[in-house]
């Protein structure tokens, strides 16, 4: 995947940011580290990176002054778009392998897994 995002300039941590933004829409800081596994210094960091190159923006949450929901723009959903594109080889052969109804067995389960419901706990 580091090879993927290599030509758009973008490493997984930028990406596994972008596509929690581009699945949520605006998200804050503290979300975004929990969705991606990252500690708060590290998200910093990354949200700092991608303001600079333009493709996210922190703006104000009404009601708490304290508080930056993270948003994607137009260039970051743009840079998505080209980097899922980049990433669907990989993708495909990783799951080259699998037999008949496995793949759509596996997305049933990253899908619980990632978006656990009150049946799964």
């Amino acid at each position: 995947m580091t090879e993927a995002l290599r030509p758009l300039g973008v490493e997984l941590r930028h990406f596994a940011v972008l596509l929690v933004l581009a699945d949520r829409g605006p998200t804050v800081q503290r979300d975004l580290a929990a969705a991606t596994g990252s500690d708060k210094a590290g998200i910093m960091r990354v949200v700092d990176d991608l303001e600079r190159r333009g493709l996210a923006v922190r703006r104000a949450v009404p009601g708490d002054r304290r508080v930056r929901a993270v948003e994607i723009t137009p260039e970051g959903v743009e840079l998505f778009d080209a980097a899922h594109v980049a990433a669907q080889p990989l993708a495909e052969s990783m799951v080259a392998e699998l037999g008949p109804g496995e793949l759509e067995q596996l997305t049933r389960l990253l899908t619980r897994f990632a978006h656990p419901t009150e049946d799964d706990a």
